[in-house]
């Protein structure tokens, strides 16, 4: 096999031959982790002129929410999984541990393949209960905890292996579908791995459970170059950004969560968790639910009394939700869900009943509105590294064109990829037609949702 690009090759190979200098990369990644979410949780919380370079609670807060994960997600669609393989501090701590632990065999119930949207769905919405990027107890609470049952699973199941990866963690699935976009992949030639020729680099430990030799995509690999020049069958190469959802995507498409958690997960629920904060919508259902508690003197879900780590509650700051709050807050974030990510499925239903196509073309269809769900997640987390540079005093005039540029690309790329996944699979001019104008509906709609939050309201 020879790569297109031999430079490519060649860096694959440099992080397998360097794997103890990226444990050190690995171990610097998790001690600044830890310093930045443990210590500001046991610190007063921080006054309100408090600024970045001033304190480190606000540092922390823009740092995680304001740089690393908005850039994280990007970072897939340009290099794979490479956060996950090489930086991730939970997949570190749970590989490292999973190498003291018991190595018992991992139970069918944790391999099932719905944890992932699950997980992503309860996190998200208990993020917003308690303001998770606001304060750092909530941080601490959520991230923290995360990293912990990563490394209870990792001590438990297997013996090297990052089985809270592959199967638990709640951005696992994400990232898994932004990782099909990135323009670099890890490239085995199967055939040239069954030949098996000489001389054998020693077996890779392959942390995240894949069967190399039959991998095909981004998805599941996590880019750490352990298997690089393997039998001189696996190398690091460029490709189409477009490949793995047109070729690939359409191979495979036995399970049905990749589009659940897309549809309802990563553009509905996520739409709604971002957007209620600034919604007209939601400041009226609130008081329209007030409104109907007081005429029937029912009065204690308008009481703040909630504890901080079910509902946030901090009165020092004037930020205090009641049951009420947390009730519409759950009934928005899910009704958006429900209405956005339900409304995108029956029109992708009827795009594939008009191509007289089954359940297979539907998920690979959905497969295309990818880019679409990773634009809003970006846009939706961004929000924050806007919001806290204006504090500091950046005034980002090109934020607002930014953020138009980046949705108009995400939905004409996403409209390329379904026209020409309806190309493939579709029948007649008129049926391909029919078809798209069902994906141009459901890209304006997720449009217009972001629309409101940026520009409507």
């Amino acid at each position: 096999m020879i790569s297109q690009a031999p430079w490519l090759a060649r860096l694959g190979d440099l992080l397998r031959q360097h794997a103890k200098a990226i444990r050190t990369l690995q171990w610097l990644v998790v001690g600044f982790y830890l310093t930045l979410l443990v210590i500001p949780a046991f610190l007063d919380l921080p006054p309100a002129q408090a600024g970045m370079l001033d304190n480190l609670t606000v540092l922390a807060q823009f740092i995680f929410w304001g740089l690393w994960w908005p850039f994280v997600l990007l970072s897939m669609i340009f290099f794979g999984r490479l956060w996950c393989g090489v930086l991730c501090p939970e997949g570190s701590l749970s590989e490292w541990i999973s190498w003291r632990g018991l190595n018992k065999r991992t139970p069918r119930w944790v391999r099932w393949s719905g944890w992932p949207t699950i997980a992503f769905i309860l996190t998200t919405v208990y993020g917003q209960l308690i303001s998770v990027y606001d304060y750092a107890q909530a941080a601490l609470l959520i991230l923290g905890g995360s990293t912990v049952a990563a490394m209870l699973v990792g001590f438990l199941y297997g013996r090297g292996k990052r089985v809270w990866c592959r199967h638990l963690c709640p951005v696992s699935g994400v990232f898994a579908l932004l990782a099909r976009l990135a323009p670099v992949h890890y490239k085995v030639d199967e055939q040239r791995w069954l030949e098996n020729r000489e001389p054998h680099l020693p077996t890779p430990n392959c942390a995240p459970l894949i069967d190399i030799r039959r991998m095909q995509g981004n998805a599941d690999c996590h880019a750490c170059g352990r298997c690089s020049g393997q039998r001189g069958a696996v190398q690091l190469s460029a490709r189409s950004p477009n490949a793995e959802i047109l070729i690939v995507g359409g191979q495979h498409q036995d399970d049905h969560w990749d589009s659940t958690l897309l549809l309802f997960g990563m553009i509905g629920l996520a739409m709604g968790a971002f957007q209620w904060t600034v919604s007209p919508w939601f400041i009226a259902l609130k008081q329209a639910a007030a409104e109907w508690l007081v005429d029937r003197d029912i009065f204690w879900p308008l009481e703040a009394n909630a504890p901080w780590w079910l509902l946030t509650h901090y009165p020092q700051a004037n930020d205090a939700f009641t049951w009420l709050d947390g009730a519409v807050i759950l009934t928005y974030i899910f009704g958006a869900s429900l209405l956005i990510g339900g409304a995108l499925w029956l029109l992708l239903r009827v795009a594939v009943r008009v191509m007289r196509r089954g359940d297979n073309v539907f998920q690979h269809l959905t497969l295309a509105l990818v880019p679409l769900g990773g634009a809003g997640l970006f846009l939706g987390l961004s929000a924050t590294t806007v919001k806290l540079l204006r504090y500091e005093g950046f005034l980002l005039a090109w934020a607002q064109p930014a953020r138009a540029a980046l949705l108009i690309g995400a939905v004409a790329w996403s409209l390329y990829l379904a026209w020409n996944v309806i190309s493939r699979h579709g029948g007649n001019g008129l049926r391909r037609l029919l078809a798209f104008a069902c994906v141009n509906a459901g890209c304006a709609l997720v449009g217009y949702g972001w629309w409101l939050q940026f520009w409507g309201w």
